[in-house]
């Protein structure tokens, strides 16, 4: 274990001086003896950036309704030839809701119910058998639930598919998979919905209470809790290798990082590189680094944090804007790898 450490020390080493080779132009060696005390800060501006939390426009209700896959009871005047059949050991066996939300019943055929709750089943199914039947009575009961989906992948005890038979919470989805295992990496957990990251928080749910942040679920929502063993940060722009750099048990300088993405190769402007953090799917930052004055002693050497995304100028370009429309294309390129951050914050549609 000691052999492997002082390998990684070593490789982190010569990483950093790959980087002083690269820049070698940028500063001049000082005497041999030199004593220098360095106790700068290498960053040249810092923006905080939040995204407001995903808000329902309204509660769902507090009925279910049923959709497509549901399996309903329906019993029609205690006459199962009439209803739903009953299986031999007089157990619910139901009418599945097909895939156009209808129910297909004998004597009335084809009833769309799709949406409905089981009081408004009731009253449609009434309604349909009344020219067959004298004052009808007809009683309607879940038998499965299958409509409402909920997929809970990653760090759970018991991950899978559930079915929502109510309304539920984000936390009350969470606590569906039996908690969380100590590997779970909430900074990096995410709401998916119709395959778009949600502004939610999970991180500030679980450990901050922030109630704001327990929003409704809606069928075919997906919980994804990844692990905390993968780490990597992604170096974009005036590299030769860009892409996802990985950070040797969880530690790396942006030195070593832009050392092996081969900033050497490239003629960077290493003054103003800038660097995308998330603190949360809802909350980042915004880092103008100056590694010249790392590479000149006059500032102490910059430490990334996992899913750091850093962008090597060119050229010395303006504001924030023009970085991103230059670093967009490689975004869109690695999106399914970065943190829901950055998806939410420039991948999404609505905040391009």
């Amino acid at each position: 274990m000691r052999a492997s450490n002082r390998f990684v020390r070593l490789f982190s080493c010569l990483g950093f001086l790959l980087s002083l080779t690269a820049c070698a132009s940028t500063f001049s060696d000082l005497p041999a003896g030199t004593v220098k005390e360095v106790t700068g800060t290498a960053v040249v501006s810092s923006e905080t950036v939040s995204i407001p939390t995903f808000v329902d426009a309204t509660p769902p209700d507090a009925d279910y309704r049923v959709g497509t896959g549901d399996v309903l009871y329906v019993n029609v005047q205690s006459r199962p030839d009439l209803g739903s059949p009953i299986s031999s050991a007089s157990e619910l066996k139901g009418t599945r809701i097909d895939g156009r939300g209808q129910l297909h019943l004998p004597l009335v055929g084809v009833v769309k119910v799709d949406g409905l709750t089981l009081a408004e089943v009731e009253k449609r199914l009434t309604e349909a058998y009344a020219p067959f039947l004298q004052r009808p009575w007809i009683v309607v009961e879940i038998a499965e639930y299958r409509s409402h989906p909920l997929y809970l992948i990653g760090q759970f005890r018991n991950a899978g598919t559930y079915y929502m038979d109510r309304p539920m919470t984000l936390l009350q989805g969470v606590s569906e998979g039996d908690g969380l295992l100590d590997s779970a990496n909430l900074r990096s957990a995410r709401l998916l919905r119709d395959k778009k990251t949600m502004p939610v928080d999970l991180l500030a749910l679980l450990e901050g209470g922030d109630v704001a942040q327990n929003v409704w679920l809606q069928g075919g929502d997906t919980i994804y809790v990844p692990d905390d063993k993968n780490q990597n940060v992604f170096v974009f722009g005036a590299v030769t290798k860009p892409g996802p750099v990985v950070m040797p048990n969880g530690s790396l300088t942006l030195s070593q990082a832009l050392a092996a993405a081969n900033l050497n190769d490239v003629r960077g402007h290493i003054g103003f590189i800038r660097i995308i953090r998330s603190y949360s799917p809802v909350r980042g930052e915004l880092l103008v680094v100056d590694l010249d004055a790392i590479l000149r002693g006059e500032a102490l050497p910059f430490t990334l944090t996992k899913g750091d995304v850093i962008y090597v100028p060119r050229s010395r370009i303006g504001n924030w804007n023009e970085t991103v429309t230059e670093i967009l294309p490689s975004l869109q390129l690695f999106s399914a790898l970065l943190q829901p951050f950055v998806q939410i914050k420039y991948l999404t549609d609505s905040n391009n």
